[in-house]
Protein backbone atom coordinates (compact mmCIF):
# COMPACT_ATOMS: atom_id res chain seq x y z
CA UNK A 1 0.00 0.00 0.00
CA UNK A 2 1.31 3.40 -0.91
CA UNK A 3 0.87 6.72 0.56
CA UNK A 4 0.41 10.01 -0.62
CA UNK A 5 1.39 12.78 1.20
CA UNK A 6 -0.18 15.89 -0.32
CA UNK A 7 1.67 19.23 -0.64
CA UNK A 8 0.56 21.88 1.43
CA UNK A 9 1.13 25.57 -0.36
CA UNK A 10 3.25 27.99 2.04
CA UNK A 11 2.66 31.29 2.94
CA UNK A 12 6.09 32.06 2.49
CA UNK A 13 7.49 32.65 -1.30
CA UNK A 14 9.62 30.71 -2.96
CA UNK A 15 13.12 31.65 -3.72
CA UNK A 16 11.66 32.69 -7.03
CA UNK A 17 9.37 34.79 -5.51
CA UNK A 18 10.17 38.52 -5.24
CA UNK A 19 10.49 38.83 -1.14
CA UNK A 20 10.67 42.47 -0.90
CA UNK A 21 7.57 44.55 -1.97
CA UNK A 22 7.15 45.14 1.26
CA UNK A 23 9.66 48.06 0.65
CA UNK A 24 7.58 49.01 -2.41
CA UNK A 25 10.65 47.37 -4.92
CA UNK A 26 9.02 45.60 -7.64
CA UNK A 27 12.55 44.09 -8.44
CA UNK A 28 16.38 44.01 -7.29
CA UNK A 29 17.09 47.21 -8.94
CA UNK A 30 14.07 48.41 -7.28
CA UNK A 31 15.50 47.52 -3.94
CA UNK A 32 18.87 48.70 -4.47
CA UNK A 33 17.22 52.11 -5.49
CA UNK A 34 15.22 52.19 -2.06
CA UNK A 35 18.15 51.11 0.41
CA UNK A 36 20.33 54.28 -1.21
CA UNK A 37 17.27 56.46 -1.46
CA UNK A 38 15.64 55.81 1.68
CA UNK A 39 18.83 54.75 4.25
CA UNK A 40 21.13 56.96 2.47
CA UNK A 41 23.15 53.38 1.36
CA UNK A 42 25.40 53.78 -1.85
CA UNK A 43 26.47 50.16 -3.22
CA UNK A 44 29.71 50.05 -1.38
CA UNK A 45 27.86 49.60 2.41
CA UNK A 46 25.32 47.36 0.82
CA UNK A 47 28.38 44.84 -0.66
CA UNK A 48 29.85 45.22 2.80
CA UNK A 49 26.58 44.39 4.78
CA UNK A 50 25.94 41.35 2.47
CA UNK A 51 29.50 40.16 2.07
CA UNK A 52 29.28 39.98 -1.92
CA UNK A 53 31.59 41.45 -4.19
CA UNK A 54 31.06 44.93 -5.96
CA UNK A 55 29.83 42.88 -9.29
CA UNK A 56 27.58 41.08 -7.85
CA UNK A 57 25.36 44.03 -5.97
CA UNK A 58 26.11 45.52 -9.47
CA UNK A 59 24.18 43.04 -11.31
CA UNK A 60 21.36 43.24 -8.88
CA UNK A 61 20.73 46.54 -9.69
CA UNK A 62 21.15 45.64 -13.27
CA UNK A 63 18.32 43.12 -12.41
CA UNK A 64 19.66 39.65 -12.40
CA UNK A 65 18.20 38.15 -9.45
CA UNK A 66 20.58 36.77 -6.79
CA UNK A 67 21.63 33.15 -5.84
CA UNK A 68 19.89 31.83 -3.00
CA UNK A 69 22.42 32.14 -0.62
CA UNK A 70 22.95 35.75 -1.77
CA UNK A 71 19.37 36.68 -1.28
CA UNK A 72 19.41 35.09 2.43
CA UNK A 73 21.89 37.94 2.79
CA UNK A 74 19.68 40.44 1.20
CA UNK A 75 16.77 38.93 3.97
CA UNK A 76 19.03 39.30 6.51
CA UNK A 77 19.98 43.09 5.77
CA UNK A 78 16.45 43.76 5.39
CA UNK A 79 15.82 42.56 8.58
CA UNK A 80 18.98 44.72 10.31
CA UNK A 81 17.46 48.16 8.70
CA UNK A 82 14.31 47.31 10.27
CA UNK A 83 15.47 46.98 13.33
CA UNK A 84 17.32 50.10 13.25
CA UNK A 85 14.73 51.93 11.92
CA UNK A 86 12.67 51.46 15.58
CA UNK A 87 15.24 53.18 16.85
CA UNK A 88 16.16 55.77 14.64
CA UNK A 89 15.03 57.55 11.53
CA UNK A 90 15.66 55.73 7.95
CA UNK A 91 18.17 58.48 6.41
CA UNK A 92 20.25 58.52 9.48
CA UNK A 93 21.25 54.86 8.80
CA UNK A 94 23.64 54.53 6.27
CA UNK A 95 25.64 57.40 8.14
CA UNK A 96 25.30 55.31 11.44
CA UNK A 97 26.67 52.55 9.56
CA UNK A 98 29.57 54.01 9.01
CA UNK A 99 30.66 56.00 12.19
CA UNK A 100 32.79 54.80 15.25
CA UNK A 101 30.49 53.61 18.23
CA UNK A 102 32.15 53.63 21.66
CA UNK A 103 29.49 51.02 21.91
CA UNK A 104 31.41 48.63 19.35
CA UNK A 105 35.12 49.56 20.91
CA UNK A 106 35.44 52.03 18.26
CA UNK A 107 34.67 49.85 15.57
CA UNK A 108 31.95 51.16 12.84
CA UNK A 109 28.80 49.12 12.52
CA UNK A 110 29.80 47.84 9.06
CA UNK A 111 32.99 46.44 11.16
CA UNK A 112 31.39 44.82 12.94
CA UNK A 113 29.02 43.29 10.65
CA UNK A 114 32.19 42.11 8.63
CA UNK A 115 33.30 40.28 11.75
CA UNK A 116 30.45 38.17 11.66
CA UNK A 117 29.43 39.88 15.14
CA UNK A 118 25.74 41.00 14.08
CA UNK A 119 24.88 39.34 17.29
CA UNK A 120 25.97 42.34 18.60
CA UNK A 121 24.09 45.49 16.66
CA UNK A 122 21.00 43.10 17.67
CA UNK A 123 21.91 43.27 21.28
CA UNK A 124 22.38 47.09 21.59
CA UNK A 125 18.64 47.41 19.77
CA UNK A 126 17.51 44.84 22.23
CA UNK A 127 19.36 47.24 25.22
CA UNK A 128 17.60 49.97 23.66
CA UNK A 129 13.90 48.78 22.76
CA UNK A 130 13.57 47.36 26.52
CA UNK A 131 15.49 50.64 28.26
CA UNK A 132 18.14 48.51 29.48
CA UNK A 133 21.52 50.14 30.62
CA UNK A 134 24.38 48.98 27.05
Amino acid sequence: MTTTIKKSKSSYPTLTEFRFSHRGAKDYAGLLRHYRTTFKMPQPVVVRLTGFSPRSVAKWSEGTPPSPKQEKALVEMDRLLDGLTRVMKPEQIGHWLKSPSPAFDGSTPLQVVERGEMDRIWRMLYDIESGQPG
